[in-house]
């Protein structure tokens, strides 16, 4: 199930309700901010247990344009890496 920010704001006041809403949206917004400045710098973003987020060069390539079978110059650029952790991949997929 997607969630967007609003979802999660939403989740989190409910759990949370002696927390403003504004104050959950400001921690949110942070949270974002920080998380790709740190993988704009080229560094790792851990979440102990949770997940890993690191930024991985992909060397330039030439290509090739299936539909017209011409060759295409890709230049270098960075993915994400996402990787979850056992525990969390262990409680998504048991059955409920």
């Amino acid at each position: 199930m997607p969630a967007n920010k609003s979802d999660i704001i939403k989740i989190l006041c409910k759990n949370y309700p002696n927390f403003y809403q504004k104050d959950l949206k400001k921690i949110i917004d942070i949270f974002t901010k920080e998380v790709g400045n740190s993988l704009r710098r080229s560094e790792r973003v851990e979440l102990r247990d949770i997940f890993t987020l690191e930024p991985k060069l992909q060397k330039a390539k030439y290509a090739r344009n299936p539909k017209t079978n011409e060759k295409i110059y890709v230049k270098e650029k960075y993915s994400i890496n996402f990787k979850l952790s056992k525990t969390w991949s262990k409680k998504i997929n048991e059955e409920a």
